[in-house]
């Protein structure tokens, strides 16, 4: 059977029942988006000195979490959501090598000792990031779910993106859309957002 002529949705169907070929037909098709997100991630492989190939293979399993997590109701189309996905996996295996990297470091300072001019003690300077304030979580929520009901599904599918830390070429690129028509998404999404700001 030739599963190439089948839309997306029906192909992620088919993968949601074991199919390998619908697999491989949506791997085929978003391969470059895989690629794109990778390549912003080669300058961090060389400084933390990760392998290239270890890598790749965390943006492969981004795929296969986008696929396995897909879901026609969010409103997101499949190739922003596997941009995301593969994003988000890559972002972890490079906080994850680079804690790390960082701990190991940690490791041959000592936290008594006084450093400085006005001899502050290394451990009491340092503060807990990874404590999310519950207040902040909840703003932030609050305001996602106000921006999102304001943009139109194109510019929701843009704006995630830009926040995913994507140009606007690479949006263009993923989105097969020309570069002036994501900067005139992006210009709409800036203004509907100021407009969100000046009535709160």
């Amino acid at each position: 059977m030739n599963y190439n002529d089948y839309p997306d949705d029906e192909l992620v169907y088919l993968i949601s029942e074991g199919n390998e070929e619908a697999k491989d037909i949506l791997y085929d098709k978003y391969k470059f988006i895989i690629d794109a997100v990778f390549s912003k991630y080669k300058k961090a492989c060389f400084a933390l000195g990760l392998e290239y190939s270890d890598m790749y293979q965390e943006a492969l399993l981004g795929f296969s979490d986008a696929l396995a997590s897909y879901r026609e109701d969010k409103d997101t189309k499949i190739s922003t959501f596997i941009t995301l996905c593969v994003n988000r996996r890559l972002q972890v295996a490079v906080k994850r090598a680079g804690g790390l990297k960082h701990r190991m470091m940690n490791d041959s300072i000592s936290l008594d000792a006084s450093y400085g001019p006005n001899g502050v003690i290394l451990e009491d300077s340092i503060t807990d990031k990874s404590i999310i304030d519950p207040l902040d979580n909840l703003v932030k929520k609050e305001l996602a779910y106000m921006i999102k009901k304001k943009l139109s599904p194109s510019e929701y599918q843009v704006f995630l993106l830009t926040m995913g830390g994507f140009s606007s070429q690479e949006i263009a690129k993923i989105q097969k859309k020309t570069l002036k028509s994501v900067d005139n998404t992006l210009q709409r999404i800036k203004l509907k957002i100021r407009n969100i700001w000046v009535r709160n």
